[in-house]
C-alpha cells in the first residue's frame, strides 16, 4: 500500500510491481501519485478518504486469486514496457527536435 498525499513517479510502487515475478500480490496506490497514471490495475484510493482505503483493503483481501494475478501481470507488463531506457530514448528524440541557433560568424 502506497498512500502518498503528493508524489512524483513513485518508484517504490513500480519497484514492488517489478519484484513480483510470481504475479502474486496486489498494490493499493494513492490517486495522487505519479505512478497511478501508469499503474491503472492497482487499487487506486484517495488517502484522505478512510472509507475508500478500507474498501480497497476489503477488495484486495476478498479478490479472486486469478484477478489479483491478472492485475499484477498487466502492471508488470506496463513497468517492463515503459522503463528508463524507453524514457531516455524519448527524451533524446525530443531534444533532437530543438532548433539549434544559427552560427554567428566571427570577424
Amino acid at each position: 500500500m502506497v498512500t502518498s498525499l503528493h508524489d512524483g513517479m513513485n518508484l517504490v510502487a513500480k519497484e514492488y510491481v517489478a519484484a513480483r515475478d510470481d504475479d502474486e500480490g496486489a498494490l493499493i496506490l494513492s490517486r495522487f501519485t505519479g505512478a497511478s497514471r501508469e499503474l491503472r490495475d492497482a487499487y487506486l484510493v484517495n488517502p484522505y478518504d478512510v472509507e475508500d482505503v478500507a474498501s480497497a483493503l476489503y477488495q484486495v483481501l476478498t479478490a479472486d486469486a486469478s484477478e489479483r494475478r491478472s492485475r499484477m501481470a498487466r502492471m508488470r507488463a506496463q513497468v517492463r514496457e515503459h522503463n528508463i531506457f524507453g524514457w531516455a530514448g524519448l527524451l533524446m528524440a525530443e531534444l533532437t527536435k530543438i532548433p539549434q541557433p544559427a552560427s554567428v560568424p566571427r570577424d
